[in-house]
């Protein structure tokens, strides 16, 4: 009886003849004439057309996504933006927002000039009527002054914090009004197309607490519409779009897009190298998104600022807005990377055998040595091998529909779930029993 063959030799042979046999397949389907060829080569196609779209839209499914939980949502808007409220940038913008509405609709230097006009027609004596002149002016600052620190009062109040989400409900309550034509709905959109914050709340709330502090002036404080403008008119049709995203497609759209996915792949010739470009692919379309956001960051500040509010403030709004979607889009890269790794691990290159092969033999040494020990999982073990391809591709199917539907989904959600599906396959290769190799 001849020598027998070492098993790593064997089992590179092997590799090697299945490669070959995969070459043998790809050049027998490209011949022409023959109907099976044909067939082969439209379903490449199709399958090459299905990942394609798949990745051009894979953006905007993420942004409508985004969309419906954070913008459409009123909970969600409103614990997006409350804690704003503990940012001093913002407390200043409405603090002087705020003044300025109500300095506005008393005319506090016409009301001053009124004053002094009365006090002028007395008989004064000759100095104090020349001393009038020159207080009309620190009396109208001073009565500024005051307004001003009663409204920073109630902004830096622990109590403000209930009153802010109260305006960014109500907002949220009447926003989509102008998109839809619904009176009874996101953001207020007015008639110039400018989204806004409205701090009707805020104002009435300013005038009892500077009533209650004796501010007698505050009760002339007439009803007061006011906003704090977020985006100008030039972004309605940007609004508009993402709103109709995320309410037609922000639910539907990315199950349309593993549908398109799972079909691409399952039409490829060589499921395990689509499945890595795929991952590729994603990864450097989401990528695209990221860098998007970032050109939308500094179109959004040179928009608002310094007119509507300043640089500092735009950003802390911008951010807190894209705080979510920036995270899923990180989340989603590294998911899809991991994904185009598996896949070229799982594949027929010379480098992914070996690591292949390496690790079986790892595997393989670990098992022998808890065999000798007695830690044989016998006839369970034999079981998991039967069925060790079908344990592996569910144990996968199951990590990606958990984090599908874990929506949005967040880095240390992929994190964790990679974790357990790797601890999953390796309890699988400790426990399997193959037959022995000879």
């Amino acid at each position: 009886m001849g020598a027998q063959q070492d098993p790593d030799e064997l089992r590179a042979r092997i590799s090697e003849l299945e490669a070959e046999n995969r070459q043998l397949q790809d050049v027998a389907a490209d011949t022409p004439g023959d109907p099976a060829a044909q067939g082969a080569r439209w379903r490449s196609i199709l399958a090459a057309v299905l990942i394609t779209v798949s990745i051009i839209v894979a953006p905007i499914a993420v942004l409508g996504t985004w969309a419906r939980i954070q913008l459409v949502d009123t909970d969600r808007f409103v614990q997006t933006f409350s804690p704003l409220v503990h940012e001093p940038a913002m407390q200043e913008l409405v603090t002087d927002e705020v003044a300025a509405a109500i300095e506005e609709s008393l005319h506090l230097d016409q009301l001053v000039g009124d004053v002094f006009a009365g006090l002028d027609e007395l008989p004064l004596p000759p100095r104090a009527a020349e001393s009038l002149a020159l207080l009309e002016a620190p009396a109208a600052e001073g009565l500024r002054s005051m307004l001003h620190s009663g409204v920073e009062d109630v902004v830096e109040s622990p109590r403000f914090a209930n009153l802010w989400e109260t305006a960014l409900r109500e907002s949220h309550d009447r926003g989509i009004a102008v998109i839809e034509g619904d009176p009874n709905t996101a953001l207020e959109l007015t008639d110039d197309a400018t989204l806004s914050i409205r701090l009707d709340v805020v104002i009435r709330e300013v005038k009892e607490t500077l009533i209650a502090q004796g501010y007698g002036l505050a009760s002339a404080i007439p009803e007061i519409d006011r906003s704090i403008p977020l985006a100008s008119a030039d972004a309605f049709v940007l609004v508009r779009t993402v709103y109709l995203i995320a309410v037609h497609g922000g639910f539907w759209l990315p199950w349309v897009l593993l549908g398109m996915l799972v079909g691409g792949i399952a039409l490829s010739r060589n499921r395990t190298r689509a499945l890595a470009w795929t991952g590729v692919g994603l990864a450097l379309s989401l990528a695209a998104l990221a860098g998007g956001l970032g050109i939308g960051r500094l179109f959004f500040i040179r928009t608002v600022s310094p007119t509507v509010m300043s640089a500092e403030t735009a950003t802390l709004l911008f951010d807190h807005l894209t705080a979510l979607i920036s995270s899923t889009i990180l989340a989603l890269v590294v998911l899809n990377l991991l994904i185009a790794l598996g896949a070229w691990l799982a594949g027929g290159s010379t480098h992914a055998r070996a690591i292949r092969e390496a690790t079986d033999s790892g595997f393989d040494a670990v098992r022998s040595a808890a065999d000798r020990r007695g830690l044989s999982t016998g006839e369970t073990g034999r079981h998991v091998e039967r069925w060790h391809s079908a344990i592996i591709v569910a144990t996968v199917g199951i990590g990606v529909l958990v984090l599908f539907l874990n929506r949005p989904p967040s880095l240390s959600g992929v994190v964790t779930t990679l974790i357990v599906v790797l601890l999953v396959l390796t309890a699988v290769e400790l426990v399997r029993r193959p037959a022995p190799r000879t």
